[in-house]
């Protein structure tokens, strides 16, 4: 089942799931043979870290990707 997410919600009311799958979206774009289900569970752990819950789901994955981004150069 595909998740349709309305990418024009301002952050107060996104859901939980929105979050998650808008956040797993932007991980896919650095992960691209990781499988969907295992990015989402990634970004259920992020969802749980309030820092980054806070942020928009694509700014929070940018940031969590960091680290991997340098590291990886």
């Amino acid at each position: 089942m595909h998740t349709v997410i309305n990418y024009d919600l301002p952050m107060e009311t996104i859901t939980q799931n929105e979050w998650v799958v808008r956040c797993a979206e932007r991980l896919r774009q650095r992960w691209r043979t990781v499988e969907t289900l295992q990015l989402e569970e990634v970004a259920m752990v992020m969802w749980a870290d309030v820092h980054l819950r806070c942020m928009e789901p694509c700014d929070a994955a940018a940031q969590w990707l960091k680290p991997v981004c340098i590291g990886h150069n």
